[in-house]
């Protein structure tokens, strides 16, 4: 899945679009390298997001199409 997809199904960035313009900005960093918006995410990935006032980092759990908004945490592990 793409990373900007990715992003927006499990609502750590609320739209695809913003998504797609924080990649492109150099905000989004995944295994320690800046990531593109077509990046294919994959199962274990550390992704860094710098966005707002503090940096979040998740680790990559499960990749799922189509998430409701109860199981969207499901997918990932905030580890900083």
């Amino acid at each position: 899945m793409r990373l900007d997809k990715y992003l927006k199904v499990t609502r750590l960035i609320k739209r695809r679009t913003i998504a797609n313009e924080a990649c492109d900005a150099g905000k989004v960093v995944v295994n320690d390298k800046v990531a593109r918006a077509s990046y294919d995410v994959k199962i274990g990935d550390i992704i860094n997001i710098n966005l707002g006032q503090r940096p979040l980092t998740v680790k990559v759990l499960n990749i799922t199409e189509h998430v409701k908004k109860e199981d969207a945490a499901d997918n990932y592990e905030i580890i900083g």
